[in-house]
């Protein structure tokens, strides 16, 4: 188990500050997010108003904050169904001549969006980034109106992760969002133009795959692609390929080419190495597009019982981040917040986070990636089993699988938790097979990463077994896991009856690990953590070092998930409070989990 602290960060080529998309940057875009106009519709007649049209004047929301916080300037609680924003703008010179995207990093739930009056698309999904091209409703060299209206429920079919479907906070379950939350920002582009790539490295082949999907090739047929990858602004490779479909896939080798010995050149959290690409299209001579970007040369494995990072075992030492802040809720307050977090996580000695229930912020991932913290990335989770359930959650995750592909740091998928939205998967057929089929599926788009497929317990097919498991006492788990045959043939029960496997599955020699346990909280009448309160330090860091110390003296488990990194309302079981204050020092917490 390494100890060694990770290297000190050097941004990406590309690295924009604010920019919401970090790892497919283009120099013309315009942010949007700041005062938009903001209408509450209870009784939905902004439809047949045509507040498209006609806004309703008087109130303002600072995007991107929902309304139920303070930082949207609103902070009001209620549960509205339905609400609306406005926002003006003149375009800039550079737009003229090029096509308008308008992105939206994240909206809860449905959104439907109009442009000087003119339909321009919508989007059903509170967690995946869409975006429309606004070009032939834009009025040049004059003013512009955005009309946003954005749908929500209380339902339990819509994919809501921590947010609660009543009207006050309960069990682990806090304040809605509704409406834009994430970023929101204009791209100048080429008709003719990168639409996507996708990044797939192969350390034992030293082999880097591109797969490009083109966008408008339509009477173009003087097209050349060409890309320069760097490492530590040192050149690594230079590619050219003419470019006569809409998918076009290329592999070159790399890491024999960066100099020096070619392990040096990996993806890992003591060294994250990061490889610099820039993507240059052109037409003839002409440069009609430019993407710049990165990607990371790390590979992520299984073999014998055992998780390997770059082919040598893992360990990992993991925290439950959720994603909450004070003020802001889901979305952060700034980047610099996103990067704070990130370094009291090393500072604590983890070296990997699982996000759960959220799809984290872009330039959260971004961060990771540059800082070698390693994350799982978990789906958030309908609360009923139905078909509307089963279509919303899918067609979802089938969208943020490939959003995050290329981020080096994401090691495992969590499509499902705690058997949230497939209850009855202990036993019923229909339900289990739905999880295989989203495994399936999320192998068919990424077969280089592990995939858990309901984590906690009451596992189907699952490439780790990962347990929750909140026994106070060192001596009580090691008593409870001291015979893993015992404990994988569904012996134990977790959260008093639930077991390993869901009924017809059984353990094919998976990794195991403990990924939730802990959750201490101090004495307290305003919330609450898991098992009895402690009252002070002393007490906190011995009950702390105690489950600890008897994860890591348990030889067959592979690493650990503590529950958590910050307080969230009413849950106040983190390491740090929930406007980031350390409850005890974090070089304590380091020393504990790197076995000082």
């Amino acid at each position: 188990m390494s100890t060694s602290v990770p290297t000190k960060p050097v941004t990406t080529k590309s690295y924009i500050k604010d920019y919401p998309r970090p790892q497919f940057v283009r120099q013309a875009w315009q942010d949007l997010n700041g005062e938009w106009d903001f209408s509450f519709d209870d009784e939905r007649a902004g439809d047949a108003g045509q507040w498209m049209n006609r806004f309703p004047e008087g109130r303002t929301i600072i995007v991107p904050f929902s309304y139920e916080t303070k930082a949207s300037g609103i902070g009001e609680e209620t549960f509205h169904p339905q609400v609306w924003y406005r926002k003006k703008l003149t375009l800039p010179a550079q737009a003229e001549g090029t096509r308008t995207l308008l992105h939206f990093e994240g909206v809860d739930y449905k959104a439907t969006c109009w442009v000087n009056g003119v339909f321009a698309g919508e989007h059903e999904g509170a967690y995946a980034a869409f975006s429309f091209d606004i070009t032939d409703s834009l009025n040049p060299g004059a003013e512009n109106e955005i009309v946003l209206k954005v749908e929500d429920s209380q339902s339990c079919t819509q994919p809501r992760g921590k947010q609660r479907w009543i009207n006050d906070n309960f069990e682990c379950f806090y304040v809605q969002t509704t409406g834009i939350w994430k970023s929101v920002w204009l791209e100048y582009v080429n008709a003719t133009r990168i639409d996507s790539v996708k990044m797939t490295p192969d350390i034992d082949r030293q082999m880097i795959r591109f797969d490009f999907q083109m966008q408008g090739l339509e009477g173009k047929n003087n097209l050349r692609l060409e890309a320069e990858i760097t490492l530590k602004g040192q050149p690594v490779r230079s590619l050219s390929l003419s470019v006569d479909r809409a998918w076009l896939t290329v592999e070159t080798s790399v890491l024999h080419e960066a100099g020096g010995p070619w392990k040096q050149s990996l993806w890992s959290p003591q060294n994250p190495n990061l490889f610099d690409v820039e993507f240059v299209l052109y037409e003839g001579e002409r440069e009609i597009d430019c993407v710049a970007s990165y990607f990371g040369m790390r590979k992520i494995s299984i073999e014998n019982g055992q998780i390997l990072l770059n082919n040598g075992p893992l360990y990992q030492r993991l925290i439950l981040d959720q994603g909450y802040w004070q003020d802001s809720h889901l979305t952060p307050p700034s980047e610099e917040a996103l990067i704070e977090d990130i370094d009291a996580i090393a500072a604590m000695g983890y070296n990997g986070l699982r996000k759960h229930m959220k799809i984290e912020d872009a330039r959260f991932l971004y961060w990771c990636d540059v800082k070698g913290m390693l994350v799982w990335s978990e789906m958030a989770a309908t609360y009923e089993f139905n078909d509307e359930a089963v279509e919303r959650f899918t067609r979802e995750w089938l969208e943020i699988v490939p959003q995050q592909y290329n981020h080096p740091c994401i090691i495992t998928w969590v499509p499902f938790n705690e058997s949230w939205g497939v209850p009855q998967i202990g036993r019923e057929v229909k339900q289990q097979k739905f999880t295989e089929a989203v495994y399936h599926l999320t192998k068919a788009i990424d077969p280089y990463r592990p995939v858990v497929t309901n984590d906690g317990w009451e596992h189907t097919v699952s490439d780790i077994l990962t347990l929750h498991d909140y026994v106070e006492r060192g001596e009580d788990f090691l008593a409870m896991y001291k015979d893993k045959d015992v404990v994988v043939n569904n012996g134990v029960a977790f959260n008093q009856w639930k077991h390993a496997f869901a009924k017809g599955y059984g353990y094919k020699g998976q990794p195991i690990i403990i990924s939730e346990f802990g959750g201490i909280a101090f004495q307290t009448d305003s919330g609450w953590g898991y098992g009895n309160q402690v009252s002070s330090e002393e007490a906190f860091l011995e009950r702390f070092g105690s489950i600890v110390g008897a994860i890591q003296a348990t030889p067959y488990i592979s690493g650990f998930c503590y529950t958590q990194i910050t307080d969230v309302q009413q849950e106040v079981n983190g390491l740090l409070t929930e406007d980031r204050k350390p409850k005890v020092p974090l070089e304590k917490i380091r020393e504990i989990n790197l076995g000082k």
